[in-house]
């Protein structure tokens, strides 16, 4: 099944994602690529606030639906642990199924970008069923890259 190409918007600075117009600011290929290792390596020490915005730009600069979808995940699975920090469970579980819808719609991308989405699902679906575990970080698996 092909990926889902971009609705056009009238506003070229945005992108169209589901029923909303998101935030588009084209980055090349090289850039997002840097963001989004800076944002893993903030996610590997703990830093969940790091994280979430360093991997921003990776997201707002790719009109592609699938890449957009897994960078707006995983800035949800940070911001999910961000509340965790701050000890709000209610933070924790919306930021979590928001993660969880954006990974799900990542298709191809998680492999592109060297992360084992379908792993991730499990373990936010993990901690979405069992609220006790749901202040743990997941461990994001990385693949190598397609």
């Amino acid at each position: 099944m092909p990926a889902p190409q971009p609705v056009p918007s009238p506003r070229q600075d945005r992108v169209r994602q589901g029923d909303r117009d998101k935030a588009y600011r084209p980055l090349p290929l090289e850039a997002r690529r840097a963001a989004f290792d800076e944002g893993l390596a903030c996610w590997d020490r703990g830093d969940f606030f790091a994280a979430h915005e360093a991997l921003e730009p990776a997201w707002m600069g790719t009109a592609d639906l699938g890449e957009r979808a897994l960078h707006q995940g995983l800035i949800k699975v940070a911001a999910a642990y961000v509340h965790a920090v701050r000890g709000n469970p209610a933070g924790i579980a919306k930021n979590l199924a928001g993660a969880r819808d954006h990974l799900a719609h990542a298709g191809p991308a998680g492999p592109t970008w060297g992360i084992d989405v379908p792993d991730l699902l499990a373990a936010i679906d993990a901690r979405l069923a069992d609220p006790a575990r749901a202040a743990t970080p997941p461990v994001i698996r990385r693949r190598p890259r397609a």
